[in-house]
């Protein structure tokens, strides 16, 4: 969103007020969590999970299936209630009372299949308050600026899949809200249409509005955001910058080999290792000089490869949630 004066939101919010804008910019998080727990019966889905989003921000709910970033987004959306602990939304406790200021992309989607992707973009513009012919504008303008400009007036049933995903984010962010919450938005999409979402989500970082996007996928969460909150079995894992996070992980060694793949176990300063059958990752704990490591391999196997590797998020997940399941 390019957001340039004049255009359909900004006049929008001109003819409105813009005192309730103000009031966000003065806060320091557009989110917080304290303490939080949820449980469904006997399970616990969150467990006293607490963290602060920095307004301005894109932050990643990172996990697995079944973590608990799905239930943390529907409680902050008020969708369901938190057994215990307090959730504040852009500075208020309500968070009911901030909905027009947030846009959702929710985990489970649909689209009305019948509307065009004009009409249903412009559509949710109005639920939030935006006069008509205001709505109708931002979604041209939306639509166009994200490529599905010659798939305006095709009714959405009939667009593809990645095309329907985007008119989906639109219609979140169309309104303009402060706070933008898109739960596994890049599931089995194709990497043009990763791209463009990304490219939003950049676009309203620019802004100086706030993005979390929930996903599985640890390399999605590495290209798009600046702070990670990984969470496993319903806990908070670690929670930070992306580069504090990465600095908590093992740095790798890949190398290309002959010789028996036996000599890679137990080696002084490899935390583990993954072999594919002469390729091999090592990870190594801190204050271990990959030079060492390096000696000790060349003594007893061919090294046709040694590249050393920069931690990735990846790295840093495995790493936590494997000292998790230890303590």
């Amino acid at each position: 969103m390019s957001g340039v004066g004049g255009s359909p939101i900004e006049t929008f919010r001109s003819e409105t007020t813009e005192s309730w804008r103000r009031a966000f910019l003065s806060l320091e998080y557009a989110l917080v969590l304290e303490d939080v727990t949820k449980r469904f019966g006997d399970v616990v889905a969150v467990h006293d999970v607490s963290l602060r989003t920095p307004r301005g921000m894109i932050q990643g709910f990172l996990g697995p299936d079944g973590a608990g970033k799905t239930t943390m987004i529907r409680m902050i959306m008020s969708i369901i209630p938190a057994d215990s602990g307090t959730i504040e939304v852009l500075g208020s406790r309500r968070p009911e009372t901030v909905k027009d200021s947030v846009g959702y992309l929710p985990q489970e989607r649909g689209l009305y299949g019948a509307m065009t992707a004009r009409q249903l973009v412009a559509y949710f513009g109005k639920l939030k308050g935006m006069p008509a012919r205001y709505a109708r504008a931002r979604a041209e303008d939306l639509l166009a600026e994200y490529g599905l400009a010659d798939w305006r007036d095709t009714r959405c049933e009939s667009i593809p899949r990645g095309g329907r995903r985007i008119v989906q984010i639109l219609c979140a962010i169309v309104h303009g809200p402060e706070l933008v919450i898109l739960d596994e938005p890049f599931s089995r999409l194709d990497p043009v249409n990763e791209d463009i979402i990304r490219n939003i989500m950049l676009a309203l970082k620019q802004q100086g509005r706030t993005v979390i996007v929930a996903t599985r996928a640890a390399e999605q969460a590495e290209e798009s955001c600046d702070h990670i909150t990984m969470v496993d079995k319903g806990s908070k894992v670690v929670d930070g910058t992306l580069a504090e996070v990465k600095a908590a992980a093992e740095r790798g060694v890949l190398i290309d080999y002959d010789g028996d793949s036996s000599v890679l176990r137990d080696l002084p300063g490899v935390s583990r290792f993954r072999d594919d059958g002469g390729q091999a990752e090592l990870f190594l704990n801190d204050g271990t000089d990959p030079q060492e490591i390096l000696d000790l391999l060349v003594s007893r196997i061919r090294i046709k490869r040694f590249d050393i590797r920069a931690p990735t998020l990846r790295d840093a997940f495995e790493r936590m949630v494997e000292a998790k399941d230890r303590a």
